[in-house]
């Protein structure tokens, strides 16, 4: 099939370059020219685990193409995918759809015969309607359906996800949109992937509900674990005897810094923010949203207590930028957070991220970024893992613990083990372990 992707952003190059490696012919659009001629030249402008081979053998392949026209990419497409951004809006927190409607209107004009223009984006409920009503406004005489299709990748496996999905949600109550959203994710059917068909608007809401749902289920691992800390408790073990329960699940219990990313600071806001617009209010999100908020800023006065409840003057250094392991993004990564408290304290910030590093300079200024873990070790009072980077699990502790001004090691992300840590001489704390710790 000749697909096309508006934006090639993050969902939009991932996507494209998966239909493209099931035999589809792909063409990303996007308005950016340095990104496309970037990516022309073979460079990938985000960090994503195996992206970078498959966009390369797909377009030696020659099933995958750039451009910034897109009326050449629209222009023989059976399906049209939307995939620009929908970022939280200044001011109300409402998902911007200004990049959607514009490509909405963009698309109109180009379209040759029936085509199914599809949401990729997050979009809140309606913006299908909307959409449909742009294309038949710009162009009455055009043929098309709208379908929402909203997508489900994580950053650091988004191929194995869009390659072995959970579920493809696909929503249109039109014959003719189904059968063209069969065919083109038919490849999966070799995967028993199952492809669900709603309402549109019940797909748009199905997106939003399952990032508020694995939000809040992180939200909530992270109170108790501020409850195990208090009482003795241990918030792994808390985690594992509940998750072994098949009605709760052991994903998304992980106890932390709280939740970041591009997906759920924007999708809980604007579903909360949709769901007021209805009269029909979402409490338990709302408190999802502020506890999470209150959270990242908590974190800085754990590694503050540590020190001794100063650090003034103090180095500290940081592991973990990004907002998990295994990609760049800093959109809303609680190190942004953690650190500024931290500097606002009068701290000294020394930071390693593997991949982040750029990406975090753009967000957090007078940080002395080095390249590698020792290096925020040496001479540092206090280091804090704050992202849990594989290779952030195995350091060579007696080697660190020499090299500290101070042993003092705030572990977010409960990688290493409280006895083993106070064998080697270190202060440690960690998240939910409280009474444990050395």
């Amino acid at each position: 099939m000749r697909v096309t992707m508006i934006g090639a952003g993050y969902v939009g190059l991932v996507s494209g370059a998966c239909f493209a490696d099931f035999g589809h012919t792909v063409t990303c659009v996007d308005t950016h020219e340095g990104k496309i001629a970037a990516l022309k030249r073979g460079e990938i402008p985000i960090f994503e685990p195996g992206l970078d081979d498959l966009v390369a053998s797909n377009v030696k392949a020659e099933r995958l193409f750039f451009t910034t026209s897109l009326a050449e990419g629209v222009a023989d497409a059976e399906a049209v995918f939307i995939a620009v951004g929908t970022p939280s809006r200044r001011g109300d927190g409402h998902a911007d759809l200004s990049y959607v409607h514009q490509a909405a209107r963009d698309i109109a004009s180009a379209i040759n015969g029936y085509t199914v223009i599809v949401t990729k984006s997050t979009v809140p409920v309606g913006t299908g309607d909307e959409v449909e009503r742009i294309v038949r406004e710009t162009r009455p005489d055009a043929e098309f359906s709208v379908v929402s299709n909203p997508e489900f990748l994580r950053e650091g496996a988004a191929i194995i996800d869009f390659k072995r999905p959970d579920r493809i949600v696909v929503g249109t109550d039109e014959e003719r949109a189904k059968e063209v959203m069969t065919n083109l994710y038919r490849p999966l059917f070799l995967n028993q992937s199952p492809l669900l068909f709603t309402s549109r608007r019940t797909a748009e809401l199905i997106k939003y509900a399952a990032n508020a749902f694995l939000a809040t289920k992180i939200t909530f691992i992270n109170e108790i674990s501020d409850l195990c800390e208090k009482v003795g408790g241990n918030v792994q073990d808390v985690a594992r005897g509940i998750g072994l329960d098949n009605r709760i699940g052991s994903k998304f219990l992980h106890a932390g810094p709280g939740y970041g990313g591009s997906c759920f600071p924007k999708d809980t806001l604007a579903l909360i923010k949709t769901a007021q617009d209805y009269d029909a209010p979402i409490r338990i999100v709302e408190t999802v949203v502020s506890v999470n908020d209150q959270r990242k800023r908590a974190m800085a006065r754990k590694v503050i207590a540590a020190l001794g409840g100063s650090v003034r003057g103090k180095t500290v250094g940081v592991l973990g930028l990004t907002f998990k392991p295994n990609t760049d993004d800093m959109r809303d990564a609680p190190s942004i957070a953690i650190i500024t408290a931290l500097q606002d304290a009068g701290a000294i910030i020394r930071a390693h991220d593997p991949e982040g590093v750029e990406q975090a300079k753009l967000v957090l200024g007078n940080v002395d970024y080095v390249d590698s873990p020792y290096q925020a070790a040496d001479g540092a009072d206090a280091l804090v893992i704050v992202t849990e980077w594989d290779a952030f699990r195995a350091l060579d502790l007696k080697r660190i613990q020499s090299m500290m001004a101070q042993p003092v090691v705030v572990d977010l992300r409960n990688i290493y083990r409280p006895e083993e840590m106070a064998a080697l001489g270190f202060k440690y704390s960690s998240v939910g372990r409280g009474l444990a710790d050395a």
